[in-house]
């Protein structure tokens, strides 16, 4: 999922801030006991995630789609005083071992963590956020921007993972699966909408940054 030469990634890498140790505790603990460990955010992504928080400061975070709570721990770091993360997750299977890590580190009071349908539950959140974090099932992607962007304050942001899909989004001559006609779709819609601003970072598997005008 990396489309930088490996060794521009690894010197990338090595002049980024390190993880914290309990994200790299996080992180191990992931590829060890999780078999899609690959969905973490992981170091270079995470570091990014944290950067975007600190320069946005963000009172209110909402992300779609938990996993084990890298990303999330990540996204607390720049939080407003005072701020929250609403994260939703709809695997049971996680949810103890992301309320652990929450717990160890210091932003538990900071994140309120759900596991529920996302396309259910966020139509009862009341906005406005200043970030949303997109990072869910890939054939909803068009509709979660479509749920957030009324939440979203003007001038707030939506960022949204893996939208490069392992270059699968501009393969051709090869059936196409639902999933990939979903991410082109999403970039396609989001790249036509004038109501947004938007660019697409090549960064480990495609971040989409949008700025709602």
């Amino acid at each position: 999922m990396d489309f930088l030469p490996g060794p521009i990634q690894e010197y990338t890498e090595q002049h980024t801030d390190a993880e914290s140790p309990l994200l790299n505790e996080l992180t191990r603990e992931t590829h060890k006991k999780i078999l899609m460990s690959r969905m973490i955010s992981g170091h270079l992504q995470g570091r990014v995630l944290a950067m975007l928080s600190h320069m946005i400061r963000p009172q209110r975070v909402l992300e779609i789609g938990t996993f084990t709570g890298y990303s999330a721990l990540c996204l607390a770091e720049g939080l407003a005083p005072g701020g929250k993360i609403i994260t939703i997750d709809k695997n049971e299977e996680l949810e103890s071992m992301a309320r652990r890590y929450f717990a160890k580190s210091d932003y538990e009071q900071a994140i309120d963590f759900y596991v529920a349908d996302a396309m259910e539950l966020i139509p009862t959140i009341g906005g406005p956020f200043d970030l949303v974090f997109i990072d869910a099932d890939k054939i909803n992607y068009y509709n979660y921007f479509k749920l957030v962007l009324e939440k979203v304050r003007p001038g707030g942001f939506i960022v949204a993972d893996n939208v490069l899909w392992s270059g699968k989004v501009i393969e051709t001559g090869k059936k196409t699966d639902s999933d990939t006609q979903a991410l082109r779709d999403f970039n396609r819609l989001v790249h036509a909408d004038d109501r947004v601003e938007k660019v697409l970072f090549p960064i480990r598997d495609g971040l989409m940054v949008i700025r709602k005008i």
